[in-house]
């Protein structure tokens, strides 16, 4: 990894109160160190992955989750086919227990295929880690996912929601770039990508600088941390984040909530408005779409009340 990465900022004994009113507010990523380092499932991993194995298939709900597998030659970076007109991995629903067998089995391999399991739902395939392994930060009203496998590795991607991401067991090394890094990380299709959300085309270990010659000035942005067993870290929605797993068995909780995907009234989600954007806008003229650049910094984006002049009972939808 790039020797000249900022490190993340590290918090200690992280209190509820702590976290919402010096963390969160600050919209800068956070290693949380230590957070959940009383977990059971935490405590069993640093002694023995192949008793949290065990442990985890007895927990086994039957419930069925998505699964990815990788050849070995992809170096378990999840990206698209040489075409680009399809993904580098094959996607399955199987139970939990199918893709233990599997890690059992792959880390026995000098070069193995590499699988995982990605954003399954606790509460539906492992119910019964929620009663001992709690977020201490967050309401429990905010459900858990487990991320379970070997070696992969997950391309630079946002997510519409803040995160929390609790490493149980392997280590995780994350390298985090802001929002306004966006142009030089050249993001890729915005309607096909092999994440939920756009990646970066760049392969951060090894950037092709010929093409993508602003890649570099993203890396003088990039922060980074590895995280250990018992560890979280914060990204608030919408930072850019690389994420590879590390170790041949390694297993992540975490929580989404809030950010720009959650509404409570139904309204439609800034990424939604963003594709009808660029569907409306597209082919206007440039002097058009200047101009509706400037309305929506005026009336959207700018700090500035645009509403100030107008009378409070007659701001309509412009009241904030």
């Amino acid at each position: 990894m790039q020797p000249s990465f900022a490190a993340i900022p590290e918090w200690h004994k992280v209190t509820p109160q702590q976290f919402q009113e010096d963390i969160a507010p600050r919209y800068r990523p956070a290693i949380l160190r230590g957070l959940v380092s009383d977990w059971p499932l935490v405590q069993m991993a640093r002694s023995s992955a192949t008793d949290t194995l065990e442990n985890l298939h007895q927990r086994d709900s039957g419930s069925a989750v998505d699964a990815i597998l990788l050849r070995p030659e992809s170096h378990g970076r999840l990206f698209y086919n040489e075409a680009m007109d399809g993904f580098n991995f094959l996607r399955k629903r199987v139970t939990i227990t199918e893709v233990l067998e599997q890690l059992a089995r792959y880390a026995q391999f000098p070069t193995p295929p590499s699988v995982a399991i990605q954003s399954a739902l606790i509460a539906e395939c492992l119910p019964s880690l929620l009663q001992n392994h709690v977020m201490p930060l967050l309401d429990a009203e905010v459900q858990p996912r487990i991320w379970l496998g070997n070696h992969i590795t997950t391309p630079t991607h946002i997510d519409g929601s803040d995160n929390i991401a609790c490493v149980v067991s392997g280590r995780r090394q994350f390298v985090l770039f802001p929002p306004e890094q966006i142009a030089n990380l050249y993001i890729g299709p915005l309607d096909f990508a092999p994440t939920p959300s756009p990646i970066s085309l760049v392969n951060l270990r090894d950037p092709d600088f010929e093409r993508f010659p602003n890649y570099r000035i993203a890396l003088e942005h990039a922060q980074t941390a590895i995280l250990e067993p018992g560890d979280a870290i914060y990204i608030p929605n919408l930072w850019w984040h690389h994420v590879e797993s590390m170790e041949k068995i390694n297993i992540l909780i975490n929580y989404w909530w809030g950010g720009s995907n959650f509404s409570t009234d139904n309204k439609t989600s800034p990424y939604g408005l963003l594709l009808q954007a660029l569907l409306s806008f597209k082919e206007l003229p440039p002097a058009q779409k200047a101009a509706w650049g400037s309305i929506f910094q005026h009336y959207v984006f700018s700090p500035k009340d645009p509403a100030a002049h107008i009378p409070e009972h007659k701001r309509g939808i412009l009241q904030r």
